[in-house]
């Protein structure tokens, strides 16, 4: 273009966009609402959009994170909602991008995320005659959404700005569960015309007249009131809040309670309740079972509830779907407590003697479970034996209790859906710490990202929920799928994140299924460990992450001690 020609300034479809304008109307009004994260994604058809988030940020009224990777993005949505409980915003351009978002839909739907998409389109005439980067996106991700609006281009109405707030609105109030007392993902598919943007100034910073939506919870009527006369065990999966804690505590029963699921703690735990659910003096005898959350971990508790003449109550204070094994669960409530005869009840002898004896003989295996690996280091020295120990060969038990010791309540501690979360289940004692996991469908995706949404999020200044470390432990195999998240924006805040990958060649969770007594070694080496053999510090250098690797006990301990300072991995080779 001839300089004579810049002269009279800028091309009069370049001094305004009706896309540009309702795309700084939307994301204003989702800033009043409380929205502090913007997960974006680059593409033409959202650009503005992805303009109207710089100037937001650039005014300080969001925390803008930037990925190459859609999948990524929307599991570090979900890690962000999993640490505030308030919807990230997720901006992608049109085709298969938006595709690429389905993983962490699925999960944020199973999982009872809040989740707000804001999935960029072509406007009506470009859809149905094979335009490029064309699909249909509106419905794509079925009824895995709260809310799904197909939005139609704006072209420069008065009226549409009022039409941006009344949607950014309603996508609020879909996905923090206001109306249904289910959070979950919102879609809004905006459809925008060229001119995609122009040019506009930084809008000035809106926190000082935001408003915070809470996410709601659901109180369908008064609470479900227990009443006494029942051997009773308290279930909590995934999820499940303290709230499991303090009933199983007000009634005097054993609390059987997952590790990610916010009430493993307290005098009533039972760490080892699979091996008690399969006794017959302990598990034969219950008669009631209170579930909160999602048990996703172990077989016993599906085959309790299944059980002929026990007596099922889920408790979920959100959701549309109700957990219920083999569809036996007698009743299903938002809340629940323990009436006073109850209460009463848990100080008789009865009640006592039933509680003492999953707790007595708990401790009892889980200090037989402690031996492994065991040697106390006398102040005297270090004897040959307790040497030998420090410098044996790391099992997943003392990798996933190493992990465990050095968490505390100002960490957060992530765990991948591998055969870890499983071990840790297993052995790690009470400790009421920040425990997160991918548990909607359990699935491997996108826990790097997941981690990395919760160590932002908890980190991020003025007021840290978090002071201390995140730490996310995974095999390699769950590692290597979401390898591409470790590619980080430069520029953005980089957050003190362990990635602790317990490498053992592969899928080793198979090892516990039927497959394993019915395969050959060669098929299942083939088609199930699938091992892949990955150079992990040639892989941190390429992204710019710190790294280290534990062989033995002594490294291990060593490399857990020193908290990081930014995102490292650390790499523990595991005897299989």
């Amino acid at each position: 273009m001839k300089a004579s020609s810049l002269a009279g300034g800028m091309p009069e479809s370049l001094k305004s966009s009706p896309a540009s304008d309702f795309s700084f109307a939307l994301l204003d009004e989702f800033v009043r609402l409380g929205v502090r994260d913007l997960v974006l994604c680059p593409g033409a058809r959202s650009q503005a959009l992805a303009l109207a988030a710089a100037a937001l940020e650039q005014a300080g009224s969001i925390r803008l994170h930037v990925r190459t990777d859609e999948r990524s993005a929307g599991f570090l949505s979900v890690g962000l909602a999993l640490e505030t409980a308030l919807p990230a915003l997720v901006v992608v351009t049109s085709g298969t991008a938006v595709a690429n978002l389905h993983p962490a839909v699925l999960e944020a739907h199973h999982a009872g995320v809040p989740m707000i998409l804001l999935t960029a389109d072509r406007p009506a005439e470009l859809r149905g005659i094979r335009s490029n980067q064309t699909t249909v996106q509106s419905g794509l991700f079925g009824v895995a959404t709260r809310l799904c609006l197909d939005v139609p281009a704006p072209v420069g109405e008065p009226d549409e700005e009022g039409i941006a707030v009344a949607l950014a609105r309603q996508a609020m109030d879909a996905a923090t569960g206001g109306s249904t007392a289910a959070p979950g993902p919102a879609q809004l598919n905006l459809a925008f015309r060229e001119p995609l943007s122009a040019a506009r100034p930084a809008r000035p910073t809106l926190m000082a007249r935001s408003i915070r939506v809470t996410p709601s919870t659901s109180s369908d009527g008064p609470a479900m009131l227990l009443a006494p006369g029942l051997r009773t065990v308290v279930v909590a999966g995934d999820g499940a809040g303290p709230e499991a804690e303090e009933l199983a505590h007000a009634g005097g029963w054993p609390l059987l309670a997952e590790v990610s699921s916010g009430a493993r703690f307290g005098p009533n735990l039972i760490v080892h309740y699979r091996e008690l659910l399969a006794a017959a003096d302990l598990g034969g005898q219950v008669e009631r079972v209170v579930v909160f959350g999602h048990p996703t971990l172990s077989r016993e508790i599906p085959a309790l509830i299944a059980r002929d003449g026990v007596e099922t109550i889920i408790v979920a204070t959100t959701g549309l779907e109700w957990y219920n094994p083999a569809h036996a669960a007698r009743a299903f409530t938002r809340s629940i407590g323990a009436d006073a005869e109850c209460v009463l009840a848990a100080q008789t002898p009865a009640a006592r003697e039933w509680l003492g004896r999953w707790v007595m003989t708990s401790r009892a295996l889980a200090e037989a479970a402690a031996d492994e690996g065991r040697a106390p280091i006398d102040k005297r020295g270090i004897t040959r034996a307790e040497l030998a120990i420090l410098r044996a060969p790391l099992t997943r038990t003392l990798l996933v209790d190493a992990v465990w010791r050095a968490s505390w309540p100002h960490d957060r501690l992530v765990l991948g859906a591998s055969r870890l979360i499983r071990e840790a289940d297993k052995r790690v004692p009470g400790k009421k710490i920040t425990v997160l996991s991918n548990r909607g469908l359990a699935g491997i995706d996108g826990t790097i990202s997941t981690a990395l949404g919760v160590a932002l999020a908890s980190q991020a200044e003025p007021e840290p929920r978090s002071v201390g470390v995140t730490r996310v432990l995974m095999g390699d195999l769950t590692f290597l799928h979401d390898v591409g998240s470790l590619l980080l924006a430069p520029g953005e805040p980089e957050p003190r994140l362990q990635v602790i990958v317990g490498v053992d060649g592969g899928g080793s969770i198979f090892d516990g299924l039927e497959v394993a007594a019915t395969a050959s070694a060669a098929a299942m080496e083939r088609v199930l460990y699938t091992p892949r053999s990955v150079d992990l510090k040639a892989l941190a250098a390429g992204y710019g992450w710190d790294y280290e690797i534990a062989a033995t006990r002594s490294e291990l301990e060593r490399a857990l001690t020193g908290a990081p300072t930014r995102p490292s991995i650390l790499e523990v080779p595991l005897v299989r």
